[in-house]
């Protein structure tokens, strides 16, 4: 049995299977918890789990993993950093600073879709990211909803806190309505708008767009009906990076 864990900025996302995802989990990021800490939170997770590979873009958790790992399972972690056989070529001006996320997802949808895909992943950030022969050409980060909610909310006076709804027209008649649906559709506008332009730059008319994330949901009444949802490519991807690695 094996442990797929994307620790993210805001969310760590963890699934568990042997050669597919069968059960996930999902905890807030916590840069301040100590190792034991991790442990008592995870542990009921390691019922007959002999590995675990990870992607991660917070480093300062690395190390709490990596240190219950070993010193209560005794396991050393497949970290995605380079060296490790992903399937997944990078391109850019400096490779290194590409997200273990944005090349987990890269690898979940060649493996998964095709090889020519647009990937926006939802999170902290919101990226769009092309794949094309299995090679990143290149990616765009924006603010992501939750952290736009709450650079807006933080700062103005008469705006409150509130969750996240599918809006139900382009405009709301009441502050709530009214925030959700310049916070849904203005993002959905915005990946359109991002989809389009890649498409033009890059002729990648046929390239599959693929949205994922915990907050790609959100989005799904308000874009094509062709886009596809997988909120868990990240951990499809590193199914596929442990299978190149197999120790």
């Amino acid at each position: 049995m094996l442990l797929y864990i994307d620790i993210g900025n805001s969310n760590i996302v963890i699934g568990k299977g042997n050669g597919t995802i069968e059960e996930t989990y999902r905890y807030r990021t916590d840069q301040k918890k100590s190792s034991d800490e991790y442990y008592a939170m995870l542990k009921h997770l390691f019922t007959d789990v002999d590995d675990v590979i990870i992607a991660s873009v917070v480093p300062e958790v690395n190390t709490s993993f990596k240190t219950f790992l070993t010193r209560y399972f005794n396991i050393t972690p497949l970290f995605v950093e380079p060296g490790v056989k992903t399937g997944v070529k990078v391109k850019t001006d400096y490779p290194q600073e590409v997200g273990a996320d944005l090349i987990a997802a890269a690898a979940g949808a060649i493996a998964k879709y095709s090889r020519d895909a647009i990937i926006i992943d939802m999170g902290t950030a919101t990226t769009v990211s092309y794949v094309k022969d299995g090679q990143i050409k290149g990616v765009s980060i924006t603010i992501g909803l939750d952290m736009a909610k709450n650079a807006l909310v933080g700062n103005t006076s008469k705006l409150l806190q509130f969750e996240f709804q599918t809006p139900k027209t382009v405009l709301g008649t009441n502050t709530i309505d009214a925030l959700n649906a310049g916070f849904v559709y203005g993002h959905a506008f915005q990946v359109e708008g991002f989809v389009n332009a890649v498409r033009k730059a890059y002729d990648a008319f046929d390239a599959r767009v693929i949205m994922t994330g915990g907050a790609a949901k959100l989005l799904k009444d308000a874009l094509s009906e062709s886009y596809i949802f997988d909120e868990h490519l990240v951990l499809e991807g590193l199914k596929h990076i442990y299978q190149k690695n197999r120790r």
